[in-house]
């Protein structure tokens, strides 16, 4: 094993390989994310696509070939066709839903990452190789020279925190305790990493609620003016003519519901589906650890005389 220990370069580089690393921002922990990097990414992808909105599907107001320009200046109305107020609370919602959506995007990326150290040889395969005092070093000095800084790893740190425990206590009770502690302290990590998207969850319908009720009070404030506008003797056509701009306005108010409902549902399947994609990460890391690090913990002879109960 000695003869193997030692790399020119390291085979995996977080500083280097890390989604967020290679395009200069600094990478969040794990499979965390950077949110000044996700938030700006997320605003340039809400902007361009209020741009297509207003100028080029917008331009497509007058009637031309049928249903599909029709269906598109449709769904350009729950957009860009609303007052100030359900405007901002739209520009809102479409923020959040793209902010959600690249850091989804990004996390997918580094569970990627994060995942090819499971195919490093850490600890060699020789069913009689065992891990205790003595190997412990030559099994570190490895996983140090396989990469550039294990501590963003989630395999690796928990390896490193196991076998550094192992050099200093000498007990295998102790070290798979360490280790089970350390898998609770990862899952915590991860699922920590999600309570911004957790945040945006509850705001996008919020946001499509307050522009409701925005929508809501110009509406019926057009009903009453309506109403003190209209002179003795008018008729019914008139009223109906009159009444148009509220019944438009209670339109755009609900449609601001619709798309908080709908982009809140679409985040909420994405983040299932991550981080079911994640957990499954941190099972195949418990299973590696017990396969190719508990397994092998042996004590050494001349410390107890025998190995630990269990290993015979």
């Amino acid at each position: 094993m000695a003869d193997d220990v030692g790399f020119d370069e390291p085979e995996l580089s977080w500083s280097t390989q890390d989604f967020e690393q290679k395009i200069g921002f600094t990478g969040g922990r794990y499979t965390d994310t950077n949110a000044f990097f996700t938030f700006l990414v997320g605003l340039i992808m809400a902007t361009i696509f209020f741009l297509l909105l207003e100028f080029v599907i917008g331009d497509s107001q007058e009637p031309r070939m049928g249903a599909a320009d029709s269906f598109m200046v449709q769904f350009s109305s729950k957009f860009i066709d609303r007052g100030l107020g359900g405007y901002v609370m739209a520009a809102g919602i479409m923020l959040l839903f793209f902010w959600s959506c690249v850091i989804l995007f990004v996390k997918g990326r580094k569970i990627k990452f994060q995942r090819t150290a499971l195919a490093l040889n850490l600890v060699p395969q020789d069913p009689n190789f065992f891990l205790n005092t003595a190997t412990a070093r030559e099994a570190l000095l490895r996983i140090r020279g396989s990469v550039d800084d294990t501590s963003h790893f989630l395999l690796l740190n928990r390896i490193e925190v196991a076998l550094s425990n192992l050099q200093n206590i000498g007990q295998i009770s102790d070290v798979s305790s360490i280790v089970n502690a350390q898998a609770s302290n990862d899952e915590d990590q991860v699922s920590s990493s999600y309570n911004l998207l957790t945040g945006f969850l509850w705001a996008i319908p919020v946001l499509g609620f307050i522009g409701t009720v925005l929508g809501l009070g110009d509406a019926i404030g057009s009903f009453g003016d309506t109403i003190n506008a209209m002179k003795p003797g008018s008729g019914t056509e008139e009223l109906k003519e009159s009444l148009k701009d509220v019944t438009g306005g209670l339109s755009t108010a609900f449609d601001t519901t619709l798309l908080g409902l709908v982009g809140s549902i679409l985040v909420q399947m994405l983040l299932t589906f991550r981080k079911r994609q994640e957990f499954l990460l941190l099972d195949e890391c418990n299973e590696y650890c017990q396969t190719y690090v508990l397994s092998k913990l042996r004590l050494e002879k001349g410390g107890s005389g025998s190995r630990d109960r269990g290993g015979r």
